[in-house]
């Protein structure tokens, strides 16, 4: 069985520059066994934990819930993340709960996540809100390889956290960065650079060209081979029955795959999750014949 090779623990992916250790580190590898897909290695230390597996259908798809027992992320709080899904292997990757960001003085929060899928392989990644509060500063990487043939789906909403006074966008700064590279005989092709920034205090972020009035983000990406302009149209038609205001775009085909990302505005986060889900459970019953998600975890 082939997989993704492992990229070198170098640069941004290594650690803080100033040798400061990370808050929480996390490993998953994940391998086809017989029927179904299994961890064959994990790691963790700090301030990061997975819960064991579990499978939500006869599909073979291992579901696993990452944990953060201290609750939230605070000023210079590091964490690392590094999953890799094998040949033909199939991950359901969610949080147990909200991220939360609460005040960070003195240095923004950070996550940096790689993801590595090989020939064949499925992630879907659905974590829980991001809850961005009063003074928090935060910087989310995430970096993603994957072969031509491979099948991500990845979920995300922002909100903002509440704040004495009652007022949205107390916080100081979300920076989301996610790089999609295809990996193909000749090296690694860019996909997709995808970057959100939002900083309230350098000027109104609600008005028109930006949060459009709205309060709560919500992005769909989607890299797949089957991704095309009319499943673009698809799935942007069936957002209109939602209270939401959304735009979908896609990248350039690489090697023959396609990525597809959806934007949605609210002022509710289950406005948000409905419609998320909404196009989740299209993708999952058209490409997979699965049933609808059921994450809830309260």
């Amino acid at each position: 069985m082939s997989v993704v090779p492992l990229a070198p623990k170098s640069g941004e992916a290594a650690g803080p520059s100033n040798g400061q250790a990370p808050m929480g580190t996390l490993e998953l590898r994940v391998a086809v066994r017989g029927q179904r897909s299994v961890a064959t290695h994990q790691y963790h230390e700090g301030a990061l934990r997975v819960l064991r597996p579990h499978y939500l259908d006869d599909s073979g798809q291992v579901c696993f819930v990452v944990v953060n027992p201290g609750g939230a992320y605070l000023g210079a709080d590091l964490f690392l993340l590094d999953v890799e899904v094998g040949e033909g292997a199939d991950l359901l990757l969610t949080t147990q709960s909200a991220t939360k960001i609460y005040r960070t003085p003195g240095s923004f929060a950070e996550q940096r996540m790689t993801l590595r899928l090989g020939e064949g392989a499925r992630l879907e990644l659905m974590p829980d809100q991001l809850i961005a509060y009063r003074e928090a500063s935060y910087r989310q990487n995430t970096h993603i390889i994957l072969r031509p043939s491979s099948s991500l789906v990845m979920a995300e909403v922002i909100t903002p956290g509440w704040s004495p006074d009652g007022a949205s966008f107390r916080y100081e700064e979300l920076r989301l960065r996610n790089e999609i590279v295809v990996e193909t005989g000749d090296g690694g092709h860019l996909l997709a650079l995808d970057n959100l920034l939002i900083r309230p205090p350098a000027g109104d972020v609600t008005g028109l060209g930006f949060m459009e009035g709205f309060s709560h983000l919500g992005s769909l990406v989607v890299v797949d081979a089957r991704v095309d302009q009319a499943l673009a149209d698809e799935l942007h038609a069936l957002t209109k029955h939602n209270n939401a205001h959304t735009g979908v775009s896609l990248t350039r085909t690489v090697a023959g795959t396609t990525g597809l990302v959806l934007r949605s505005l609210s002022n509710s986060t289950e406005e948000l999750n409905r419609l998320l889900g909404a196009c989740t459970t299209l993708l999952r019953k058209r490409w997979h014949g699965q049933a609808p998600l059921n994450l809830r975890k309260y």
